[in-house]
């Protein structure tokens, strides 16, 4: 770490505190050269990827836009908050752990749908029907269907 005030390399670390939260950690620092002190700050960087929409257009992630949209779908539905923020989280976590610089908005759709089927039925046919923009009823009601059956059982 330079020092701000004469540019120098060599510093010290005086005092070192975490935030209540946990997420920032405070470093007091004095410079070898100059004596003087100053205060540093540290956070993690996490870097969702850029989201690349239909037109080709590229936007950051937004993570209240994705809360949104799953609200949207489970408008009036019996899911808690902490089900739809744990669903957030997964969907961030599969984001982070691809590790792309940038993501087609369709991949982050159909994560979507995956956890909206886990949260609520009703909710993932409504998403569903919207983002896959059928074009008639025939394809609504193959969607119906493919969610009323009983999971089928593998073989073992």
């Amino acid at each position: 770490m330079k020092c701000p005030f004469c540019g120098a390399d060599e510093t010290t670390v005086v005092d070192t505190r975490i935030n209540e939260d946990g997420d920032v950690v405070r470093r007091r620092r004095r410079c070898l050269a100059c004596d003087k002190r100053y205060t540093t700050y540290e956070r993690a960087e996490i870097r969702l990827p850029q989201v690349v929409k239909k037109n080709s257009s590229r936007v950051d992630y937004d993570r209240e836009k994705l809360s949104a949209s799953l609200w949207l779908s489970l408008r009036k539905r019996p899911v808690t908050t902490e089900a739809v923020d744990a669903a957030i989280a997964r969907i961030e976590e599969k984001l982070l752990a691809l590790g792309e610089r940038e993501i087609p908005s369709e991949k982050i759709g159909e994560m979507v749908m995956r956890e909206l089927k886990k949260l609520d039925k009703v909710a993932y046919v409504r998403f569903a029907s919207v983002y896959r923009n059928f074009e008639d009823v025939d394809e609504f009601s193959d969607l119906v269907r493919e969610v009323s059956r009983p999971p089928q059982r593998r073989p073992r």
